[in-house]
């Protein structure tokens, strides 16, 4: 016994071929957008402000205010490194991983700038 395809049955394989095909190109080109770490990374300036920024890329060096940083929470779920400079270069760095938080000592230089380890 022999099933022949209909000509509504070959436009429906032809519609859901179709359409499995853009969702793929669709989802293969928003993959490349920058991810972002989920969640807050909340700083105090050394005037004392605290300063929150909400779910940053992950890619580049992210510039802190021009007071610089005493403390530093990581509520990401990615670790950073903290820098005493503005672009992220320097062997002055610390290790923040996620979800804790670094104190700067009252007479270290304040933190300029991070990056997430990825």
């Amino acid at each position: 016994m022999s099933v022949t395809a209909t000509p509504a049955l070959l436009r429906r394989r032809a519609g859901v071929a179709a359409g499995a095909a853009l969702l793929t190109l669709a989802v293969t080109g928003c993959s490349g957008l920058g991810r972002t770490a989920v969640g807050p990374v909340v700083y105090t300036t050394g005037r004392d402000k605290a300063v929150a920024v909400h779910s940053p890329s992950v890619r580049g060096c992210h510039r802190m205010a021009p007071a610089g940083a005493r403390r530093v929470e990581n509520l990401t779920l990615v670790d950073i490194v903290l820098y005493t400079t503005r672009d992220c270069t320097g062997p002055a760095t610390t290790y923040v991983s996620t979800r804790l938080s670094d104190v700067n000592a009252g007479s270290a230089p304040a933190w300029r700038s991070y990056r997430f380890v990825q």
